[in-house]
């Protein structure tokens, strides 16, 4: 993977630097707005209904979408953030995984979150690692990577428009506005699995599709495997891993949740992408029954 050639890239003060790449063999000049910070975190679960009940009666975030996972239908796909599913609020997850977890290298090993309320939270119900922060509206802040290999990983973060911050101990922590990444260093430790608890992606924000080309171009160029864009509904996503091997995303901030339910109905019925809606009967019949209670405010 080539992204040594990237580290000395800097942002200008209006955060959108000059970028030359050739594309299809036309050459262009990009002006490459800097990522937006986190979009949201994706997790495995287990038990579809105690995680459904823990983040809207528990912890007391709101079920802004109920819908698939679109590459696997039959498995549902929550998202739970602030009122309205702001982007860099947003906790979602795909449960009904049979398999439990084991923590490793090559993985995102914990959330930190920040929740209005004071008091401490229970766990958790499949161990994900989550690190709440009290004070605050509700925002994704931190997510914490694990790797055997440092280097690499820190040179696609300052890829990506991060900069060092400070190192305690094994801890390396790298900040841009809106985001911060701690990766801890574990030459020895065996690499992860994934399974019920596991965080499966992270992704970032940009603000439109325009922005989330130019970075796809950035990358390719760079070596990185990119997959298409993917249109998720509520935001076009592209995937790529780091080189320790976690799951990055790069997601647009709309069309949002709003474009098939009313802001006082997010989250309370069952929406399927329009490609779906064809066999939304059998999709219904292999999904595990829901029974959905008034959320606890925030």
């Amino acid at each position: 993977m080539e992204i040594v050639r990237w580290c000395s890239f800097e942002y200008s003060d209006s955060h959108r630097p000059d970028w030359s790449t050739t594309v299809s063999g036309v050459h262009r000049t990009l002006r490459l707005k800097m990522l937006l910070g986190f979009h949201h975190v994706t997790a495995l679960a287990g038990p579809v209904q105690a995680n459904f009940d823990h983040y809207t009666q528990v912890v007391g975030l709101r079920a802004v979408k109920r819908t698939v996972n679109f590459d696997d239908p039959g498995t549902y796909h929550f998202y739970f953030g602030d009122r309205t599913g702001t982007p860099g609020t947003l906790l979602t997850f795909f449960p009904g995984f049979p398999r439990a977890s084991r923590r490793g290298a090559g993985q995102a090993v914990s959330v930190g979150y920040t929740l209005p309320k004071s008091g401490k939270r229970p766990a958790d119900p499949d161990g994900l690692d989550l690190q709440w922060t009290d004070g605050g509206s509700p925002a994704l802040h931190s997510v914490t990577l694990c790797e055997r290999d440092l280097e690499p990983t820190v040179a696609f973060l300052e890829m990506l428009g991060f900069q060092h911050a400070n190192t305690q101990d094994n801890r390396h922590r790298f900040e841009m506005p809106g985001a911060r990444i701690d990766v801890l260093h574990e030459p020895d430790t065996e690499r992860g699995k994934l399974g019920a608890g596991a965080i499966h992606h992270l992704a970032f924000r940009v603000a439109d599709e325009a922005s989330q080309l130019d970075w796809r171009d950035r990358l390719v160029s760079a070596g990185v495997r990119v997959s298409p864009v993917r249109d998720r509904v509520y935001f076009h996503s592209i995937y790529f891993r780091e080189p320790g091997g976690v799951l990055f995303e790069i997601a647009t901030d709309g069309p949002g949740f709003l474009i098939d339910e009313p802001a006082e109905a997010l989250g309370t019925s069952l929406c399927l992408p329009p490609w779906l809606e064809s066999t939304r009967e059998s999709i219904e019949v292999r999904l595990p029954h829901l029974q959905q209670f008034a959320e606890t405010p925030l």
